[in-house]
């Protein structure tokens, strides 16, 4: 029988029914010396116990992101749950039929990405978001919308939402969104960012803040408004994460604004 490779066993999960082994190491005593010790320790391969096994296919596992939908249409959260978790990387942990209940049970669950719909019955989405925010900071909203109002859809990002995408978004699309939200992305669905960018063209901006800004700052924010990742302003600028860091939070400081989205929004503004 040819032997496992035992660090390809620890690295990756083992079959369900497979045998796994374990090196353990034995005594072996020299029988003509009496009185002596063990003179040798053999190497042997043993099977390893169900529990070890168990242990050994979770340990590498990563954890799905938990994923919450707040959205009035009951029938339609089911279909949308199964889609999500369809490939093992997100799970819906639950769904709330409004504002009144996602602010009453999703700090238990303590969600990674909120999914929302600005039209609730009772309280809007909108002021939904910003409570949820206040009782879980960390917390990445995705405005997931069939409402095409720009003013409402500008708000929601200006409150704090990571993104806006429309509820006719492919299910392979959406869970990339929400990892990419998750990672401090801004996904953003076409449709709707041509709306809110035609909305942004048609106000006036405030050219007083734009002069506040420094070359340096209006090219990150530049790199952040076309959705560029730290990692990737980092290499494009040929700065440290630290030197970005700080910049950012002068940004944030001089715009008075609390979020990439909001700081992005309020620079196509200017």
């Amino acid at each position: 029988m040819q032997k496992p490779n035992l660090a390809a066993d620890l690295l990756h999960p083992i079959p369900t029914g497979a045998t796994a082994f374990r090196p353990v190491y034995q005594p072996q005593t020299n029988p003509n010396a009496r009185g002596v010790g063990p003179t040798k320790m053999n190497h042997i391969l043993e099977p390893m116990p169900p529990e070890v096994i168990r242990f050994e296919k979770t340990t590498f596992k990563l954890k799905p992101l938990k994923v919450a939908i707040v959205d009035g249409g009951n029938a339609a959260h089911e279909p949308l749950a199964a889609l999500i978790a369809a490939d093992g990387s997100c799970r819906v942990v639950r769904h709330c039929p409004d504002a009144e209940s996602a602010l009453n049970h999703l700090p238990a669950f303590n969600p990674d990405v909120v999914l929302l719909e600005i039209n609730l019955p009772g309280m809007d989405g909108v002021e939904c978001m910003r409570r949820l925010k206040a009782q879980m900071p960390g917390l990445h909203v995705i405005i997931f919308t069939a409402c095409e109002d720009q003013n409402r859809l500008l708000a929601s990002l200006i409150a704090g939402a990571s993104g806006c995408l429309a509820k006719c978004t492919p299910p392979e699309r959406l869970v990339a969104a929400i990892h990419e939200a998750y990672n401090g992305g801004a996904p953003m669905s076409p449709e709707i960012a041509c709306r809110v960018l035609q909305h942004l063209r048609q106000t006036s901006g405030t050219p007083s803040e734009k002069l506040k800004l420094t070359p340096r700052e209006q090219e990150i924010l530049d790199q952040l408004s076309k959705g560029f990742r730290y990692k990737e302003i980092v290499d494009n600028l040929g700065i440290s994460f630290g030197t970005l860091h700080s910049y950012i939070s002068k940004v944030y400081e001089k715009l008075h604004v609390h979020s990439r989205t909001e700081a992005v929004v309020k620079y196509l503004n200017l």
